[in-house]
Formats: structure tokens, sequence, C-alpha cells
């Protein structure tokens, strides 16, 4: 088992992050998942009875951001790997076309994608940072962020989310100057960048007959939407110690997304 006597430290309980804790935890790791949303906490409780330990948070806010590492301490001992997997859409607040775009929807996409990817990462490094390296590599740890294809392989008929877009990018630059920093330290930093993916976050998409027929020639190896069991069984790759001479990298999971017109 790829993750046995490792403790992860999930952000995020619904979609992509719940497809991680779950096969996580059948990889043998200890799994503490944090979400804001009550409702996806008592999902991936039912899913996982007695198998992961959850925490309700906003990520946004730094002072609840230090109780998430120190909960996560408290009930483990320390953790492992840390997976920056919350985020969400911010059409419905204003995100669009840049010209278009609301500041409302700009502030609130940067925040929630961005600045908790931020926070996260800044606390997981400091913990990290405070111990030995514990793994027969030599890692103390490892981050791997959430981005997307959007971040580098635009979309303008059906995809046109500047924020979005700007956040995710943000992310991927953040995670590669952070992973050329702390190389040095044993810290192995990546990112994941996936296509479109069933979760809750694409409702919208999942219920449009034109995207839905354009994913078929844009994720041509799924010929439409990927599963997020495709995003998690890439996470916990690189959660594990078979990636641990890989940083600095940002995997395209997006079923031939960034190849196709």
């Amino acid at each position: 088992m790829r993750l046995k006597n490792k403790t992860l430290l999930i952000a995020g309980a619904s979609g992509m992050a719940a497809a991680t804790a779950r096969l996580a935890v059948a990889e043998g790791a200890q799994v503490f998942a944090i979400d804001r949303n009550p409702d996806a906490i008592a999902s991936l409780l039912q899913a996982l009875p007695g198998q992961v330990h959850t925490y309700r948070a906003d990520l946004e806010h730094e002072d609840s951001v230090e109780r998430v590492f120190n909960e996560c301490c408290k009930v483990y001992g320390g953790f492992d790997a840390v997976f920056h997997a919350v985020g969400l859409s911010g059409r419905r607040f204003g995100d669009g076309n840049l010209h278009e775009c609301t500041l409302e929807g700009w502030n609130i996409t940067l925040s929630s994608n961005a600045t908790t990817s931020f926070l996260v990462s800044k606390h997981a490094l400091r913990y990290f940072l405070s111990r030995e390296r514990v793994t027969p590599s030599g890692l103390r740890g490892t981050i791997l962020n959430m981005a997307s294809v959007l971040a580098a392989s635009p979309e303008r008929e059906f995809f046109a989310t500047h924020a979005y877009a700007a956040s995710k990018g943000a992310v991927i630059a953040m995670t590669r100057a952070a992973a050329a920093y702390y190389a040095p330290f044993g810290i192995n930093i990546n990112a994941i960048a996936p296509g479109l993916v069933i979760t809750p976050m694409s409702e919208r998409a999942q219920g449009n007959p034109g995207i839905l027929d354009f994913m078929k020639h844009k994720q041509p190896l799924p010929a439409g939407l990927l599963d997020a069991d495709e995003i998690a069984r890439a996470a916990v790759f690189l959660l594990s110690d078979d990636a641990r001479h890989i940083t600095g990298q940002v995997m395209n999971v997006d079923g031939g997304w960034t190849v196709s017109s």
C-alpha cells in the first residue's frame, strides 16, 4: 500500500478531494479532511465510517488554518503530506469574460482558490520545516496543490471564466516557486491540473448538452467528462514516496484536453 503509515491532510471533502480520501484510506493512509460545508463532511463520513477524521473550517482565514493544523497534530501527532483541493467556480458571483467580470467575482474566486492554497501551504511548510527528515527517502513532507487546465490551455466558447483561470495560474506559479525554494529542505511540492471532471462544481457543465458534445472531442480519452477517481489516482501517486524525487511539476490529468482542439 503506497500510503501505509502516512497521515494525509486533505483540504476538501467533496468531489476530487473525497475521491482521493477514499483511495488514500484504501492505500493505508490516515486521513484528516477539512471543509466548510457540513453536507460535504457528512457525506464523506458516511462513505468512510470510522476511517477518516473531519474538521469544519473556512480556509480563507488564517486563524482557521492554524486551528486545522493544530487539530490534525492533536489527533494524529502530525502529518506527512497535504493535498489542497478546495476551491470554487466564481461564475455565480460574476466571473466570466475579463471585460464583464465583476470585482466581487474576481475577489471571491481568487480568495477561494489561491488564498486558501497559499495559507494551507504556508502552515504545512512551517510544520515540515520543524521536523526531521522522516521517510526512508529523506523527505520532510509533501504538498500537492489543485490547479486546472484552464490556467495554461484556455477555452473561449464554454469556459471563459478569467478570474478562475487567473487563480489557478497563481497556484501553479506559487507551487513552482515554492518547489524550487524548499527542495533543499527535503520538501516536494507539485500540482495537478485536471480537465473537466464530474464533481459538484461542474454540475452546470454536466447539464449542458453543448458542453457534453464538445467534451467528446476536447477530452477524447474518456470521450466526455473525467471521473473524480482518475484524479485521485494521480494524487495518491504524487502524495506517495513513489514521487519522492518529483517536485515543481504540474501533472495534467485531462483526458487529452491540452492536446486537442
